[in-house]
């Protein structure tokens, strides 16, 4: 089997094609929602969400039958409609057009996956298994959200601040890499938590 690569993309300011607005397509477009892409919606019909987020200017929705040209300049699509053909119809045309397209719930039919997401801040965790088993990559996400709690956000602002000053910095590159894999160390990160945890149970 082909292994897949894992990476994070930025879809500031790409367009993703969502077709179907029903409860699985809202939480598709849900998890769009923050970034910073220009979300395009087509479904014959859509959940209230769905109508709150176009009519405040989130989305763009068309409520009518998918065509061919909604495909046009998109950078990625989701497909949730509850039609096998028009599923596979999409799909075929988006793999034509280089448009990476994920079917939901069809693992022969996308060409990327979603993980199963912790999310503290900017830090992010995905699990994934290839489509295998939707069901043990959310059971190991939530074993992952009980080890990597809240306070890692704070952490992880801290550190991003930390380096930039680091790298702005006259010291030799040496240094400078010295510094910032000791910032990251164990040691480090366990006596920051311990502090953070720590002055939030002191507060009133």
């Amino acid at each position: 089997m082909t292994s897949l690569f894992p990476m994070f993309v930025k879809l500031e300011r790409r367009t993703c094609l969502v077709v179907g607005a029903g409860a699985v397509g809202e939480q598709k477009i849900a998890s769009l929602l923050g970034t910073g892409a220009r979300i395009r919606v087509v479904a014959l019909q859509a959940t209230p969400a769905v109508h709150e987020w176009a009519a405040a200017g989130k989305i763009e929705l068309a409520l009518r039958a998918f065509v061919d040209d909604d495909l046009d300049g998109a950078f990625l699509a989701i497909v949730a409609t509850q039609s096998r053909d028009l599923n596979l119809h999409i799909y075929r045309e988006a793999e034509s057009r280089g448009i990476l397209c994920n079917v939901v719930d069809v693992p022969d039919l996308c060409a990327f996956y979603y993980g199963a997401v912790v999310r503290r801040g900017d830090l992010q965790i995905a699990v994934s298994t290839a489509g295998h088993s939707p069901t043990l990559a959310q059971r190991l996400r939530i074993r992952l959200e009980q080890e990597f709690g809240p306070e890692y956000e704070t952490w992880v602002a801290e550190l991003g601040a930390a380096r930039k000053l680091v790298m702005a910095s006259d010291l030799a590159p040496a240094r400078k890499r010295e510094l910032l894999s000791s910032l990251a160390s164990r040691e480090t990160v366990e006596a920051a938590l311990h502090e953070h945890a720590t002055t939030k149970g002191n507060t009133p």
